[in-house]
């Protein structure tokens, strides 16, 4: 029996069919990773009509040496535009994001008027106090190695050459944080937020942090009890899927209600 390669990292996009069809959702992955961790969420949205749309990163997918050339804006830019080619072509679209990509969905959430925002351990702060001191530390050290957690998910898949994390790079991934912090009190869209009880890559300040800014009526957290960073490929996987299902089914319809009215 021949190995099969894994599939390599690239852009994923479904057009919508049925009851879901005029509902759209763009999704963003996370730092130094692909539209891959998104796939089983994404082809399960699919499945129930929605249209769906996972941008490959600028940067991503490829080496670390591709993610040091990059900067926090080409990350959003490239979201953003995917954001607005699948919101021209829907009824109501939704964002999503998983760590770095909440970031970045929060961040269009407080430019852009969107019906509501689903987001797995999100990122706006680390745990690694060296980052205070990144954009000094960048011109001295060019790489550090990687999160790795322990008894993390397993990635059946190729997202690239990422052994080395360029500290470049997280130096625009802190400016990121900055800035979708910035932007958290004009974020008006209901949040649903999906938050592992052990995540070796971000601290639990981050959830904090978006409950300081974003009203209690407006938001609700989702404790994934067996699950580490990356739990869209994680045991709590089910749970994310369908609980987002039925958030975008409610919202897009209280959506739909109040423009008719």
């Amino acid at each position: 029996m021949t190995e099969r390669n894994p599939p390599a990292a690239t852009a994923f996009h479904y057009a919508g069919h049925g009851p879901n069809a005029s509902t759209g959702v763009a999704i963003c992955h996370g730092f130094t990773g692909s539209p891959l961790s998104m796939l089983p969420w994404a082809e399960y949205l699919a499945s129930q009509g929605f249209a769906v749309t996972v941008p490959l990163l600028p940067g991503h997918g490829t080496s670390w040496q591709d993610l040091a050339t990059t900067r926090w804006q080409d990350w959003y830019e490239a979201f953003e535009g995917s954001y607005l080619e699948l919101a021209a072509t829907t009824e109501t679209c939704f964002v999503a994001g998983l760590s770095m990509g909440g970031a970045v969905v929060l961040r269009l959430a407080s430019i852009h008027d969107v019906p509501g925002v689903v987001l797995v351990n999100p990122g706006l702060s680390f745990y690694d106090r060296r980052v205070k001191y990144v954009g000094a530390l960048k011109y001295i050290m060019r790489t550090t190695e990687p999160i790795v957690e322990d008894d993390a998910a397993p990635v059946l898949t190729e997202d690239g050459d990422y052994s080395k994390t360029p500290l470049k790079a997280v130096h625009e991934l802190k400016k990121l944080f900055r800035s979708a912090t910035r932007g958290l009190p004009h974020v008006k869209a209901p949040t649903l937020v999906f938050k592992s009880t052990v995540d070796g890559v971000i601290p639990p300040s981050s959830v904090d942090t978006i409950r300081k800014h974003i009203d209690a009526t407006r938001l609700k957290v989702v404790t994934l009890p067996h699950s580490g960073h990356v739990a869209t490929l994680d045991v709590d996987a089910p749970t994310i899927f369908e609980e987002s299902e039925t958030f975008f089914r409610q919202h897009a319809h209280h959506r739909v209600a109040s423009e008719s009215s």
